[in-house]
């Protein structure tokens, strides 16, 4: 069955690839950006209202003018660094702004949210790959201001009957199959583009934060999960609140490929394919980041068990 959809943030770099897959898999797609981070051309795929989820008026105007039938977050602040510098920009959007957000849907009556959420939620891992028991200590604002949410929507199942699915993001890497959307930043700060515009010499050289962290080459290891794999699971987790019925839940889950690269092994691989070209990458070596954990790897197994997903991309192999 065909709904009516509202994407936050769906000129961005995920948000735009959802629109897409709703879109082309025929829902009525809106999406609202306030374009601080997004760009207009990329919100191709669905009809644009350039406003933010902070401002009531504006979002009563687009609930009144439209019947959503569920509304996807892609609409926060995501930069750690940043939001260790500069953490009432993340409490502010990712939580304050988030609250009138599910204000106007509790007033419109829209019951079915999925949340972008994030590793960062966990900090410094115990055990690795991290499923959805591990405990959530966050180590920097933004993943504070993450759970945050994941809390409130907790809370809202139960006095409110909002059902919600929280999805926990690795690395989110990759552009569309089709090459008409992509990892569009400014600045750039995802690693894989940044090593590819060292490699192109759109900028001169690419940065290792800290290389004395606890693993197998001293740098931080990460999961990247592929953007059209994320949408998909955006996707399967929308069926199932929307055709579960019962008592309202707030459901999370992780989402990453269960392997992890560092980050030397992510420039020497792009360094291989770049060398057929002639071209080479200069690295530069600087100081840990504050909030960086060393080790961030996806156990998805409940998502594959419950949503049905499959991270099609790049899989690993599996028993149970």
């Amino acid at each position: 069955m065909k709904k009516k959809v509202l994407v936050v943030g769906g000129a961005g770099y995920i948000g735009s690839h959802m629109a897409k897959r709703l879109s082309t898999a025929g829902h009525s797609v809106s999406i609202l950006d306030n374009l601080s981070t997004g760009f207009k051309h990329l919100a191709k795929h669905g009809e644009l209202f350039i406003g933010d989820i902070g401002d009531k008026a504006c979002l009563k105007k687009l609930f009144s003018r439209y019947k959503f039938d569920a509304v996807m977050h892609f609409a926060a602040c995501s930069l750690v660094g940043e939001s260790s510098t500069n953490p009432e920009k993340y409490y502010i959007n990712n939580v304050s702004n988030t609250l009138v957000l599910l204000d106007v849907m509790r007033e419109f009556e829209v019951s079915h949210f999925i949340f972008s959420s994030t590793a960062a939620v966990f900090g410094e891992p115990t055990y690795t790959p991290i499923d959805e028991k591990h405990t959530t200590q966050p180590i920097n604002p933004y993943g504070a201001s993450k759970l945050m949410v994941e809390r409130v929507l907790e809370d809202y199942a139960q006095a409110y009957g909002l059902n919600s699915v929280a999805l926990r993001y690795f690395n989110a890497c990759g552009a569309d199959s089709d090459g008409e959307l992509g990892e569009c930043h400014d600045p750039e700060t995802h690693l894989i583009p940044l090593v590819l515009q060292a490699a192109s010499g759109r900028r001169k050289s690419i940065s290792i934060f800290g290389e004395d962290y606890e693993t197998r080459d001293g740098t931080c290891v990460r999961d990247y999960v592929h953007v059209e794999d994320l949408c998909s699971a955006h996707e399967l987790a929308l069926q199932k609140i929307l055709h579960e019925e019962g008592t309202a839940q707030a459901l999370r889950y992780n989402l990453g490929n269960g392997e992890g690269f560092t980050v030397k092994e992510v420039i020497e691989t792009a360094e291989q394919v770049v060398a057929e070209d002639g071209k080479t990458i200069l690295v530069e070596h600087a100081p840990r980041r504050m909030g960086d954990p060393a080790v961030l790897v996806a156990d998805s197994k409940k998502a594959e068990l419950e949503l049905g997903w499959k991270n099609k991309t790049h899989q690993v192999e599996r028993n149970y």
